[in-house]
């Protein structure tokens, strides 16, 4: 069972209480774990709050102001490490190798369906990866054989409007992480990568598939269309025609037809897949990680704007990454032709 810590991201009256302290006011020592009170004040806002415990510890009696602001501070840094610490999943594993994350959808005796307890894993799993200094690129695939063969049908079936809703959004929020990590995502579909599992697919930066894998949107036989951003991404990848044929059919195509429409990027032998998916990503490990950050960045924000303003997106991450010590040791690794260190910087 997975210890989650996380009632709520900490809200601007719970951030205010801590900045009001007058531990702050008198500039008293930071809490522990802490440089100083503005790191707090940086941190407050991203760190599960503790509240409920810093409740409790105010009713204490003859527990100064000092005191409280001092131990509530500490219970912010101590939290999250517990969080890290302690992350379990059940429906997937996590596993990190060379800095590499490798994300595996785990419920093979359901195919990998996303339930709603999946969904909020891979929602965490992306973050943990996104933010651990010690991971660079995220591969995802599925246990057994499929990547992830769809929604979990139990739980739409008496799902009303409202949950439907809320059950799209939270799907497209996870899916867009995957989507917007500044460390190259790349999905390894194994086998079947249905319906939200396409969707998932699609969100990672480069898809290569197994000679097995099957993909498609056949949500329109359920009554229902994509929820995960499949109307949007597929006609991005495929043309709207081929997007159309597709999501109105609800056609599941093999992965020839998946390559010669650009719905995957590359095919490979099945018992070769996490391999070449493992050397592709080390390959982009090669580079600087803030050069990588900034094509991801470029792509898509340029996707949804004009050329014109495409460009100037470039020009301005140009010119940034000029001014970074990444840039400089890549330049001067290459004229004194040797291997760069990086040091995303």
């Amino acid at each position: 069972m997975r210890v989650d810590f996380r009632p709520s991201v900490a809200s601007d009256s719970e951030v205010g209480r801590y900045q009001r302290c007058s531990a702050l006011q008198s500039g008293g020592r930071p809490p522990i774990g802490f440089r100083s009170h503005q790191e707090v004040r940086e941190r407050s806002s991203t760190t599960p709050d503790a509240q409920h415990l810093c409740r409790i510890i105010q009713l204490l009696p003859g527990t100064s102001k000092d005191a409280i602001c001092y131990i509530c501070g500490t219970l912010f840094t101590a939290l999250a490490l517990i969080r890290i610490a302690r992350m379990v999943y059940q429906f997937l594993t996590f596993a990190v190798v060379d800095r590499i994350a490798t994300i595996t959808v785990n419920r093979p005796d359901k195919l990998n369906a996303l339930n709603d307890a999946t969904i909020r894993e891979l929602s965490d799993a992306i973050d943990e990866a996104r933010t651990r200094d010690d991971i660079g690129a995220i591969l995802l695939t599925g246990a057994g054989r499929a990547f992830v063969a769809g929604a979990d049908i139990s739980e739409l079936s008496g799902q009303n409007p409202l949950v439907a809703n809320k059950r799209s959004r939270a799907g497209q929020g996870m899916v867009r992480k995957f989507e917007t990590s500044p460390k190259p995502t790349v999905a390894a579909i194994n086998g079947f990568a249905l319906g939200g599992g396409c969707e998932l697919a699609m969100a990672c930066h480069v898809r290569i598939a197994s000679e097995f894998a099957k993909l498609g949107q056949p949500e329109v036989k359920l009554g229902i269309i994509p929820g995960y951003g499949g109307t949007q991404r597929l006609p991005r990848l495929v043309g709207r025609g081929a997007a159309l044929r597709l999501l109105l059919t609800g056609e599941i195509i093999d992965a020839n037809e998946a390559y010669r429409l650009g719905l995957v990027d590359q095919i490979v032998p099945a018992a070769q897949l996490i391999e070449v998916a493992t050397n592709l990503l080390k390959a982009m490990l090669g580079n600087a990680p803030l050069a990588l950050a900034g094509c991801i960045e470029a792509v898509d924000r340029g996707l949804d704007t004009t050329l014109e303003e495409g460009m100037r997106l470039e020009s301005d991450a140009f010119g940034l990454l000029s001014s970074t010590d990444d840039m400089r040791e890549g330049t001067q690794a290459f004229l004194a032709k040797r291997a760069p260190v990086f040091n995303s910087r």
